[in-house]
């Protein structure tokens, strides 16, 4: 496939509003893709050009890419950042300025979608002390080669800002539609396989392939997710629960074939090297070749620490064996995906359990078992006396549904205002702060948008604002006056004491009286809070009193 056509299809679906045309539109290229470019293009057109599982990072930021468009249209950097901040989107910004060069090439090729994952592809290995010329360079040759339409696309794919209106939803069904399978299993093959490119090649061959697909160790999945509930709905129409407590911790996954042992994130990077010790520990704890989901705690004189502990020892890289003498950190297993070749995603939570007592020592999380309220709130305010945030209520039939936020699983916590939101913008501070962002701009997720919904300025430190200035510098992709925006890849939890309507926000909603909590460094953007879970609490709030 010509990358132009790719190009031209995502102007086409941009254009779109409706979702079934959408799906048609995708269908039709999908069924005509040859056999290589069918898992190239399904990942790309999502703006992945690997599988969210995968290592392999672009690693290109922001002012690497201006840099480069700069040399390919004989401007000056600065003029690609003025044309940024006052055409205000990066992929037209430089499909612009790539329609005015002032030299053309005498010859060009045309890119295939082959020839640029190529290039990603070197991007992605490119490392060491010239990495940043030599990503410099595969970026000024893909560009170089680029119509001003596809410098567009590019441009989005380099800023992992690919956002054309195509969801995995979307593609699910158009992948079903071109290959005439059913979506369920499509939907099925994506939550074991977790890669959109491997999910279309499968589904070609039909339905009992995709039907067939199972878990491998070391290609993790992503984590079941919980919903916040009361203890009262969730008993409704059960005899009986499961109640673990809630720590609070980083969620893990550990993956173990035969001596190899590997620890993932919730984010799905591989953390093995940072916590050793803890590796250590499950490898000695576990009998047999397993995916096992759990959490770690870091625990000081018996007592679980803060979370920010436990994330301080996730992202370091250096000093670890020191870091891992001054704080213990212990793990807590409550699931089990795999174990011995067989893959127990669809196998009743109960029976999960036994089989995960069955092959870990120790390490395996306590539960209750009951159907009494005030059973379970004893043993919820039980947890919170002994420091953990709260339990988790799990249905004992319930199968394991990777990347679902359904309701199986239910967290019950005290009552906490809070919200997490993606970083899209910041504005710079003022005074003593002048040098450093002063003020964000955070968005809930819309499906596959992000709506702003309010701004935060307080709650943080001189350090910790010194600290996000130095890892969102890099990011910025346009400015105009003392407002940037980014491209989003952070999360920050927020508290608040209510939630307004607003027009002064896309969302519809704003915060009042915003405070920054945390940064979520454990969670994708995927994670954050929704634009229709804004909207519940909102309603929740604001229900008429009875008379």
């Amino acid at each position: 496939m010509l990358f132009k056509e790719f190009a031209e299809l995502c102007s086409r679906l941009e254009k779109i509003s409706g979702r079934l045309e959408t799906i048609d539109i995708l269908a039709e290229a999908i069924s005509s893709l040859s056999e290589d470019d069918l898992p190239v293009f399904c990942r790309l057109i999502l703006g992945k050009p690997f599988p969210e599982w995968s290592p392999k990072k672009i690693g290109t930021g922001p002012n690497l890419l201006y840099e480069a468009v700069a040399f390919v249209t004989g401007r000056k950097k600065e003029e690609i950042l003025d044309r940024l901040g006052r055409v205000g989107d990066a992929g037209a910004a430089v499909e612009e300025l790539l329609s005015q060069k002032s030299q053309t090439a005498f010859f060009t090729t045309d890119l295939m979608l082959s020839d640029l994952m190529t290039a990603l592809e070197e991007l992605a290995s490119t490392g060491g002390g010239r990495s940043q010329k030599e990503k410099a360079r595969i970026i000024q040759r893909i560009l170089s080669d680029a119509s001003p339409l596809e410098g567009h696309y590019i441009t989005a794919i380099l800023l992992e800002d690919f956002r054309i209106g195509v969801g995995e939803g979307n593609l699910r069904e158009a992948i079903a539609q071109a290959f005439s399978v059913d979506p369920a299993l499509v939907e099925y093959a994506g939550q074991v396989r977790n890669d959109m490119g491997e999910v279309a090649t499968l589904a070609k061959q039909g339905d009992d392939v995709l039907r067939s697909v199972r878990l491998v160790p070391f290609h993790p999945v992503r984590m079941m997710l919980a919903r916040q509930g009361t203890i009262s709905a969730v008993l409704e129409g059960e005899e009986h629960i499961v109640v673990e407590f809630k720590y609070d911790g980083a969620r893990f996954q550990f993956h173990k074939e035969g001596t190899v042992c590997r620890m993932y994130s919730r984010r799905l990077e591989e953390v093995t090297k940072a916590l050793p010790d803890v590796v250590h520990l499950l490898d000695q704890a576990i009998a047999g070749d397993v995916i096992v989901d759990g959490e770690v705690i870091a625990v000081k004189d018996g007592h679980p620490l803060p979370f920010q502990t436990v994330l301080r020892r996730f992202r370091r890289k250096h000093g670890v064996t020191k870091a891992a003498e001054s704080i213990e950190m212990v793990p807590r297993l409550f699931d089990i995906l795999y174990c011995n070749g067989e893959m127990l995603i669809d196998t009743p939570f109960h029976n999960r359990r036994d089989i995960l007592t069955g092959v870990a020592k120790e390490f395996v999380t306590e539960q209750l078992v009951s159907g009494d309220e005030t059973e379970i709130e004893n043993y919820y305010h039980a947890a919170l006396d002994a420091g953990h945030e709260g339990v988790m209520l799990k249905r004992r039939d319930s199968r394991y549904t990777p990347g679902v936020r359904g309701k199986d699983w239910v967290k019950i916590k005290p009552e906490a205002d809070t919200l997490d939101l993606v970083v899209v913008g910041a504005e710079w501070g003022e005074g003593k702060r002048a040098h450093v962002f002063g003020s964000f701009l955070l968005a809930a997720r819309d499906n596959d948008r992000l709506v702003p919904i309010s701004r935060v300025a307080t709650g943080f430190s001189d350090e910790q604002l010194g600290w996000l200035h130095s890892i969102l510098k890099d990011d910025i992709i346009r400015s105009s006056g003392k407002m940037v925006w980014f491209e989003p890849k952070i999360v920050f939890e927020v508290g608040y004491s209510e939630i307004q309507k607003s027009p002064n926000y896309e969302g519809g909603y704003a915060l009042r009286f915003p405070r920054f909590i945390e940064v979520r460094e454990d969670k994708d953007i995927r994670e954050g809070n929704t634009a229709e879970d804004v909207g519940e609490r909102y309603t929740l709030t604001h229900r008429p009193v009875p008379s």
